[in-house]
Protein backbone atom coordinates (compact mmCIF):
# COMPACT_ATOMS: atom_id res chain seq x y z
CA UNK A 1 0.00 0.00 0.00
CA UNK A 2 2.84 2.35 0.85
CA UNK A 3 6.41 2.50 0.60
CA UNK A 4 7.33 5.90 2.43
CA UNK A 5 6.93 7.75 5.10
CA UNK A 6 6.20 11.23 3.80
CA UNK A 7 5.98 13.29 6.49
CA UNK A 8 6.26 13.74 10.67
CA UNK A 9 4.54 16.17 11.80
CA UNK A 10 3.80 16.76 15.99
CA UNK A 11 0.75 18.38 16.99
CA UNK A 12 2.31 20.61 20.03
CA UNK A 13 0.72 22.25 23.05
CA UNK A 14 3.29 25.18 23.17
CA UNK A 15 4.12 25.89 20.20
CA UNK A 16 6.74 28.94 20.85
CA UNK A 17 8.55 26.45 23.34
CA UNK A 18 8.84 23.81 21.27
CA UNK A 19 9.63 26.05 17.83
CA UNK A 20 12.34 27.06 20.36
CA UNK A 21 14.01 24.12 21.19
CA UNK A 22 13.61 22.35 17.70
CA UNK A 23 15.09 25.37 15.95
CA UNK A 24 17.47 26.76 18.49
CA UNK A 25 18.76 24.31 20.89
CA UNK A 26 18.44 21.49 17.83
CA UNK A 27 19.62 23.51 15.10
CA UNK A 28 16.69 22.57 12.73
CA UNK A 29 16.47 25.54 9.99
CA UNK A 30 12.87 26.71 9.05
CA UNK A 31 11.91 26.36 5.84
CA UNK A 32 8.29 27.33 6.14
CA UNK A 33 6.49 28.90 8.70
CA UNK A 34 3.44 30.46 9.80
CA UNK A 35 1.90 31.21 13.02
CA UNK A 36 1.21 28.17 14.27
CA UNK A 37 3.49 25.80 11.85
CA UNK A 38 7.01 25.56 11.29
CA UNK A 39 8.25 23.29 8.82
CA UNK A 40 12.40 22.28 9.17
CA UNK A 41 14.59 21.25 6.72
CA UNK A 42 15.99 17.59 6.55
CA UNK A 43 17.21 15.22 3.98
CA UNK A 44 14.92 13.28 2.42
CA UNK A 45 12.19 13.55 4.95
CA UNK A 46 9.33 16.45 5.66
CA UNK A 47 9.24 17.56 9.45
CA UNK A 48 6.85 20.08 11.13
CA UNK A 49 5.70 20.99 13.74
CA UNK A 50 1.69 22.63 14.10
CA UNK A 51 0.02 24.25 17.15
CA UNK A 52 -3.08 21.89 18.65
CA UNK A 53 -5.82 23.93 17.78
CA UNK A 54 -4.79 24.64 14.35
CA UNK A 55 -4.20 20.37 14.01
CA UNK A 56 -7.06 20.13 15.21
CA UNK A 57 -9.13 22.06 12.43
CA UNK A 58 -7.00 20.60 9.94
CA UNK A 59 -8.09 17.24 10.75
CA UNK A 60 -11.66 18.33 11.23
CA UNK A 61 -11.34 17.23 14.96
CA UNK A 62 -12.48 18.74 18.14
CA UNK A 63 -9.16 19.76 20.32
CA UNK A 64 -10.68 17.86 22.99
CA UNK A 65 -10.28 14.54 21.22
CA UNK A 66 -6.50 15.00 21.60
CA UNK A 67 -5.30 13.31 25.22
CA UNK A 68 -3.13 16.13 26.59
CA UNK A 69 0.44 16.25 27.16
CA UNK A 70 1.57 15.22 29.88
CA UNK A 71 5.40 15.70 29.47
CA UNK A 72 5.99 12.28 30.29
CA UNK A 73 7.64 10.05 27.24
CA UNK A 74 5.30 8.88 24.36
CA UNK A 75 4.95 6.11 23.03
CA UNK A 76 6.59 7.33 19.62
CA UNK A 77 10.02 7.57 18.99
CA UNK A 78 11.24 9.46 16.45
CA UNK A 79 14.89 8.45 15.03
CA UNK A 80 17.60 10.43 13.38
CA UNK A 81 20.51 9.54 11.88
CA UNK A 82 23.33 12.02 12.67
CA UNK A 83 26.98 11.80 11.74
CA UNK A 84 28.79 11.66 15.04
CA UNK A 85 26.25 10.65 18.31
CA UNK A 86 29.57 11.89 20.72
CA UNK A 87 29.23 15.41 19.50
CA UNK A 88 25.49 15.86 19.34
CA UNK A 89 25.65 14.65 22.74
CA UNK A 90 28.47 17.11 24.10
CA UNK A 91 26.56 19.75 22.43
CA UNK A 92 23.03 19.83 23.37
CA UNK A 93 23.88 18.55 26.80
CA UNK A 94 25.80 22.03 26.71
CA UNK A 95 22.31 23.43 25.54
CA UNK A 96 20.57 22.07 28.46
CA UNK A 97 19.09 18.71 26.95
CA UNK A 98 17.99 16.21 29.48
CA UNK A 99 19.32 12.63 28.01
CA UNK A 100 17.36 9.94 29.48
CA UNK A 101 20.60 7.14 28.07
CA UNK A 102 24.42 8.94 27.55
CA UNK A 103 26.12 7.59 24.33
CA UNK A 104 25.86 3.82 24.08
CA UNK A 105 26.70 1.21 21.44
CA UNK A 106 24.02 -1.33 20.49
CA UNK A 107 24.39 -4.93 19.55
CA UNK A 108 22.27 -4.16 16.51
CA UNK A 109 25.20 -1.98 14.73
CA UNK A 110 24.30 1.42 16.47
CA UNK A 111 25.83 3.94 18.63
CA UNK A 112 22.85 5.62 20.39
CA UNK A 113 21.60 8.49 23.32
CA UNK A 114 17.87 9.08 23.99
CA UNK A 115 16.40 12.54 25.01
CA UNK A 116 12.43 14.31 25.24
CA UNK A 117 11.58 16.95 23.35
CA UNK A 118 9.49 19.50 26.15
CA UNK A 119 6.16 17.84 25.51
CA UNK A 120 7.60 14.46 26.21
CA UNK A 121 7.98 13.15 22.66
CA UNK A 122 11.23 11.15 22.87
CA UNK A 123 14.21 10.95 20.35
CA UNK A 124 16.90 8.42 19.03
CA UNK A 125 19.92 10.25 17.29
CA UNK A 126 22.15 7.65 16.21
CA UNK A 127 25.20 6.97 14.16
CA UNK A 128 26.08 3.45 12.60
CA UNK A 129 29.27 1.63 14.35
CA UNK A 130 31.87 1.00 11.14
CA UNK A 131 32.40 -3.04 11.13
CA UNK A 132 35.95 -3.90 10.71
Amino acid sequence: MFKKLGAVVLFVQDFEKCLAFYRDTLGLEVVDAGEKFAAFRMDGHNFALNGLSEAAKMVNLPVDAFEPQTGRTDRVMLCAEVPNVDEAYETLRAKGVEFSQAPEDKYWGIRTIYFCDPEGNIWEFYTPIKQA
